[in-house]
């Protein structure tokens, strides 16, 4: 089976670097490449497309991509976005449409041919892939600290509540020893807890000191500076009206900030409620999982009725969640079907569900996984477009990819809205021996406890 990639726009050349290859070697490639898979002893295939555009005398001026990132990189964030190989695609993404080779089980199918160009296929069908999509860093984050404890400290590691918000994910990290519990008093005294990466107040912090457990912060530093930006305008005495989802955990934990100062604002419709002691003195932020468009329009109707609101000095909204929401928005307008990978409980996944709909396609769904597709949604579609949200491994968007390719949609077409480079360190927290730290809690504080039950 052939594989038919086009990219928008196309180009006649590309340059090549599967991630399994000597990170030195370069290939330039004219219009056929072709792409080996590797096995499951080979190095993983897990990085997301990326773009750069070469400067040229001979070559037509395109509009710079739209990327949105907090601030400066970093030296190290500079010096790997130097290195690092900027595409129009990677490799990898094609060639897992084929699961089985992907996994060594296909020896026969090692060797597959994408072809660049315009899309050739006589079925008429195609798939549109949005770019960038799946983890976020704020994600690849927690889920790395994850199994960093457990090969640092040993089973068990608690976490206290999902690590993230995706089914396949949580099930993963179970079977490797996290315990993932709601409440800090569900984990014995002497023990390990990890807080997810949707943050948690300041009262949770105090609940595992006074349960005598060492503790591991995997909020993402996006949500920290939520967070920070809260404390900041409760300590200057300022009414603080946060837009987001009542009872998410980034709510939540945001709120608990600065509960005295913080009142929710739950969508546009509840602006007519809000209150405020002194109007010339209100800010307003958000929940970083949001749609863009609802988040503003909440924010012209607040500003409507309080004309003195301030903004927050950076977008609350991440970077991920805006540049997933205008990749979904550039292919919604072509495609007939939008299948979003996500779970039920993320935000940021069921926020791509409602943009695809606002962008133009016909149908769109929420999928945990391709198993869990109708085929009934393909009946006169020629276009489906295929998207993740932020907390989505991109192995699940391969099965659904491989799943589309077996009922002929196998020609695949990226829609690239924005490149992504943004990495964030691990919890400091790692670098401590936090086993012997919860035991010497325990020693100190008295009661009982065992460490690592």
């Amino acid at each position: 089976m052939t594989v038919t990639v086009t990219t928008a726009p196309a180009t006649g050349t590309s340059t090549c670097r599967h991630q399994f290859s000597s990170p030195r070697r370069r290939t330039k490639y004219p219009t056929t490449l072709a792409c080996s898979s590797v096995n499951a002893d080979s190095a993983p295939m897990s990085t997301t497309e990326t773009s750069r555009s070469r400067p040229s005398s001979r070559r037509a001026a395109q509009p710079a991509a739209t990327s949105v990132t907090p601030g400066s990189r970093g030296r190290v964030a500079a010096r790997r976005a130097r290195r690092s190989w900027k595409l129009s695609f990677r490799c990898r993404t094609y060639a897992s449409v084929f699961p089985a080779a992907a996994r060594g089980s296909d020896p026969g199918a090692a060797e597959r041919t994408l072809t660049m160009g315009r899309m050739t296929a006589s079925s008429g069908r195609r798939v549109l892939l949005a770019a960038p999509r799946g983890y976020c860093a704020g994600v690849d984050r927690a889920v790395i600290a994850v199994e960093k404890a457990l090969e640092q400290y040993g089973a068990p590691i608690y976490v206290r509540h999902e690590i993230v918000h995706n089914k396949y994910v949580v099930q993963t990290l179970e079977k490797k020893g996290a315990i993932f519990v709601e409440r800090t008093e569900e984990v014995p005294p002497g023990n390990i807890v990890m807080f997810s990466a949707h943050g948690v107040a300041p009262a949770v912090h105090e609940e595992a000191r006074q349960g005598r457990l060492a503790t591991i912060d995997a909020t993402c530093p996006l949500v920290t500076k939520v967070h920070k930006e809260a404390v900041r305008y409760a300590n200057e005495d300022y009414d603080i009206l946060l837009i987001g989802h009542e009872g998410h955990e980034e709510v939540i934990g945001t709120s608990g900030e600065a509960p005295d100062h913080i009142q929710l604002v739950d969508g546009p419709g509840d602006v007519e409620k809000v209150e405020v002691r002194d109007p010339s003195k209100v800010v307003w932020l958000s929940q970083t999982t949001l749609s863009v468009d609802e988040t503003m329009e909440t924010v012209d109707a607040l500003k409507t009725k309080f004309p003195g609101l301030v903004s927050p000095p950076s977008d609350d909204i991440c970077y991920a969640t805006q540049n997933r929401q205008l990749a979904v928005k550039q292919m919604g307008a072509e495609a007939e079907l939008v299948i979003v990978v996500g779970s039920r409980n993320s935000s940021n996944s069921k926020r791509l569900v409602e943009v695809a709909k606002l962008a133009g396609a016909r149908e769109a769904y929420l999928v945990d996984f391709a198993s869990e597709i109708d085929e009934a949604w393909l009946e006169g579609v020629s276009t489906v477009g295929v998207t993740s949200g932020a907390s989505v491994p991109e192995v699940l968007v391969e099965e659904v990819l491989g799943w589309l390719s077996e009922r002929g949609y196998a020609d695949v077409e990226l829609v690239k809205a924005a490149e992504e480079s943004i990495t964030f360190s691990l919890p400091k927290e790692l670098r401590r021996d936090l086993r012997e730290e919860a035991a010497t809690l325990v020693a100190e504080r008295g009661g009982s406890g065992t460490p690592g039950a």
